[in-house]
């Protein structure tokens, strides 16, 4: 029998690819101050990977600690880096703009971490990347593209969505899609099958 296999996010987009995959599980937002534990982190140096790898860790162990203790936890975060400029989640409308006006005609790199933790033990962890090539849009087509999308990019870090309209924006992919969706999801079934997580 496998055990209890609970996704440590509220994100729709995570869930349903878990779901599409088949994979049996519950899902619990976890409640940590992502904002200070990454300021920490880039005071004390920490590279937009590792940042990624602590928030996913700092998550999972967050709803591991709420939970049984045979329950793993699947823990994810995702960063998006330019250069030495980290974004995050546009908060509105002329955060949007300011996001995509900053990545147009850049390429930047999305990095996606993903942490399995049992009572407290980390069982395991994986960090992959892509770079993502932005190509240089019109300002009259960014202004209708932002129209059309309206709030669902603000959940999204970059403030584009690639499996909607957003994949009109770039010119060039190199990286794995699920990372850029933001849970690597072969490597995390593998290891899955490997813990006896899923049916494997």
């Amino acid at each position: 029998m496998t055990p209890p296999l609970i996704l440590a996010s509220a994100s729709p987009f995570r869930r349903s690819l878990l779901e599409n995959a088949g994979v049996a599980f519950s899902w619990q937002a976890a409640s940590i101050d992502e904002r200070a534990i990454e300021e920490g982190l880039v005071s004390a140096g920490a590279s937009p990977e590792e940042v990624a790898l602590r928030l996913a860790e700092e998550k999972a162990r967050d709803v591991a600690s709420r939970c049984e203790d045979d329950a793993v936890v699947i823990g994810s975060d995702q960063t998006l880096s330019l250069g030495s400029r980290v974004f995050h989640k546009p908060a509105d409308r002329a955060d949007v703009v300011s996001h995509l006006r900053s990545l147009a005609g850049q390429t930047h790199q999305l990095n996606s971490a993903v942490v399995l933790v049992r009572g407290g033990e980390v069982l395991w962890q994986h960090l992959s990347s892509a770079r993502m090539t932005m190509r240089v849009p019109s300002e009259a087509f960014l202004e209708r593209h932002i129209d059309r999308v309206g709030d669902t990019v603000l959940g999204s870090v970059g403030a584009y969505q690639l499996e909607g309209e957003g994949i009109q924006l770039f010119e060039r992919i190199e990286g794995d899609y699920f990372t850029i969706l933001g849970l690597p999801m072969l490597p995390l079934l593998e290891a899955l099958r490997r813990i006896g997580g899923i049916d494997g």
